[in-house]
């Protein structure tokens, strides 16, 4: 089972951590990462999601999306979902995380 940490709004550690699936409390967030891959004519690459999602079977989603897992960095999720999503080993440490 998944396990997430629990950060507040200002995007610090709370300390506590969370199940897959379990309910928010208030003004608990998680870290959620999706990476973008363009190629050199700057076109998007693009997957359909699988028929049997539960949120948005079927449609069309950006490359790579997923939650960090408990103890896990933006980057490390990042890395992390690219190869179980694609299969593709990619090295982002020399990368900047874009948040908002």
């Amino acid at each position: 089972m998944e396990r997430w940490d629990i950060y507040d709004k200002n995007r610090r550690l709370t300390g506590r951590t969370m199940a897959r699936g379990q309910k928010f409390g208030k003004d608990d967030y998680h870290l959620v990462i999706h990476v973008c891959i363009f190629n050199s004519k700057n076109e998007m690459l693009i997957q359909q999601r699988q028929p049997w999602k539960k949120g948005w079977p079927n449609m069309w989603d950006v490359t790579v999306g997923g939650s960090a897992l408990s103890g896990e960095s933006s980057i490390e999720a990042a890395e992390r979902e690219t190869f179980e999503e694609l299969g593709n080993k990619i090295d982002l440490s020399n990368e900047r995380p874009f948040s908002r």
